[in-house]
């Protein structure tokens, strides 16, 4: 029997310990590959942990409810050989710098000193999501590759995610073309370690001399990638590869951003640094150099003016991934649902005057800026209580109510659109709850760092179009969703209000204008308007002097 062992995984850049949350296997139960071993937590995420291997749990080594910090061997499974033989568990690497977090985790230790292969396989990368595409290769057959370095890029209808090298080796086979979409479990490459990498990958041919290297200009202090960062100011993320490249070449910070990227929503691969490096390096051709033309004796006929050939002034722009399945999702919705939009003024004074008062304490206590994003949706989740209707999906003639409230939110990324994180059981949480969550989501969002599972099972949706300086839009619907709440600019305005003493006096109030887009076959307009009521009532009786 050969060990395999399970290791706590690390999850991001700043984690370094995890929780054994639930153990859904126990000693002596079999185990698939990419079966759900345990749950573990972070201060972040819960996330299930799949098994790297097939065969019988045999052994548990930490605990429900134990905290250990990344790296730790936590179980170790039995994977039956077939000529039965047995090897001891290697020992555990050193912890490596930390990859992106993506669903490659728990990746067996290897004995390095043997002849033997390591399958890279399709993860799992949602509860949902039953298959991916390889989007890219960021290696080719015979490259070397470190232990966690970026191999290949898949891509699901929710989100793109790199998927690290499960060994230290050499890239052996290639067994899914770049564009193919298989299901989750099947292997997409083999790497060779130990003896077999030195045997299998290919002795290159000598390379041609390359140019001296010659700057264009001298990097500025602090320009220079000497310590690359994982995203570029724009967005953008640098693979492992990439940094290690433009760190080696001493590429600057502002020629990577220069460099226009052929991977999703603009990423530099490595053949486009690789591209860049060689049209630097080669020397500009000198411009020609006009002949001169003997001047006819008698001149000719002027020629017949000619239509300026067609797309002389355009330029054609490929569609990133992102955006193709932006278009995608809406066309789709449009048609779906029969979508209607009703509108609503709100007067947001209490609201603006109580997050006034308290985002300078919150920031300070908390360490995270107080938008109004968690009231907002603090206030839609009061609505939909009453309105059960909009918390729900269409299954043909079947009516699905949703029990539980998870409200997506839109989030803007940078220039490539819109992505859609979900507030999980947001009916559960106060306030002050709800901007960690809406906080920890927008950043992930931005950076990159999302999983699958943070863009699905969604029940209702709010769209901030304020944020960007809109008063008003008309959003269309997040399928399976029936219904999608659009929030306008907060602007100061004289208005007519009632006063007790006084009666109607104008006064300058801080208001919103709301959106609301629902699927009329199964939401009636006055059951959407009576939501955009509830919501207008939640939002008008804020306390201005209450507390976060």
């Amino acid at each position: 029997m050969a060990a395999v062992d399970v290791l706590m995984p690390k999850m991001g850049e700043s984690i370094t310990e995890g929780t054994v949350l639930v153990w859904h296997k126990k000693p002596g139960d079999p185990v698939e590959l990419d079966e759900t071993l345990l749950e573990i937590g972070t201060d972040k995420v819960d996330t299930e942990i799949p098994s790297p291997s097939g065969g019988i749990v045999a052994e548990i080594l930490v605990e429900e409810g134990a905290t250990v910090d990344v790296g730790t061997l936590i179980a170790r499974i039995e994977d039956p050989q077939p000529d039965g033989s047995s090897r001891a568990p290697a020992p555990a690497a050193p912890d490596p710098v930390a990859p992106e977090p993506s669903a490659i985790e728990a990746a067996p230790v290897v004995d390095a000193s043997s002849s033997t292969t390591v399958d890279i396989i399709m993860p799992k990368m949602g509860e949902s999501i039953t298959e991916g595409t390889v989007i890219a290769w960021y290696k080719e057959v015979g490259d070397a590759v470190a232990l966690d370095e970026t191999v290949l890029e898949i891509g699901t209808d929710k989100v793109d995610t790199e998927v690290p090298s499960p060994a230290a080796g050499t890239l052996e086979e290639v067994l899914v073309e770049m564009g193919a979409t298989v299901e989750v479990g099947t292997p997409l490459a083999r790497i060779a370690i130990g003896k077999a990498a030195a045997t299998s990958a290919p002795v290159p041919a000598p390379a041609a001399p390359t140019p001296a290297y010659v700057p264009q200009e001298e990097p500025t202090a602090g320009d220079t990638v000497e310590a690359p960062t994982r995203h570029l100011r724009d967005g953008r993320f640098l693979t492992p590869l990439v940094r290690t490249i433009a760190q080696k070449e001493g590429v600057t910070t502002k020629e990577l951003e220069s460099i226009r990227g052929t991977g999703s929503r603009g990423r530099i691969g490595k053949k486009d640094l690789l591209k860049y490096l060689q049209d630097r390096r080669s020397p500009q051709p000198p411009p020609p150099v006009p002949t001169p033309t003997r001047t006819p004796a008698k001149p000719a006929p002027a020629p017949a003016p000619k239509a300026a050939p067609a797309g002389a002034r355009e330029e054609v722009i490929e569609m990133d991934r992102l955006r193709q399945l932006v278009a995608h999702h809406m066309t789709l919705s449009r048609k779906t649902s029969a979508h209607v939009t009703s509108f609503a003024e709100v007067d947001a004074t209490n609201l603006v005057r109580l997050r006034e008062s308290n985002k300078h304490r919150f920031l300070k206590r908390d360490g995270v800026k107080l938008t109004y994003t968690p009231f907002l949706v603090y206030a839609a989740v009061e609505a939909l209580r009453d309105h059960p209707m909009l918390n729900a999906s269409v299954d043909g003639t079947r009516i699905i109510l949703k029990k539980d409230f998870h409200v997506g939110i839109a989030v803007n990324i940078a220039k490539t659109g819109l992505i859609v994180p979900v507030i999980r059981h947001a009916g559960r949480q106060r306030v002050a709850g709800l901007a960690h969550t809406a906080h920890d989501l927008a950043q992930r969002a931005r950076s990159g760092d999302l999983q699958p599972d943070d863009l699905q099972g969604g029940t209702f949706s709010i769209t901030n179009l304020g944020s960007l300086g809109s008063i008003m839009g008309t959003p269309i619907i997040l399928q399976p969703q029936v219904a999608i709440l659009a929030t306008g600019a907060i602007i100061k305005r004289p208005v007519v209000v009632e006063d007790p003493a006084l009666g109607d006096v104008i006064a300058i109030r801080h208001m919103m204008y709301l959106s609301l887009s629902y699927d009329h076959r199964i939401i009636d307009g006055a059951m959407g308007i009576s939501f955009l009521r509830k919501f207008v009532e939640v939002v008008e009786n804020f306390d201005p002097n209450g507390e976060v």
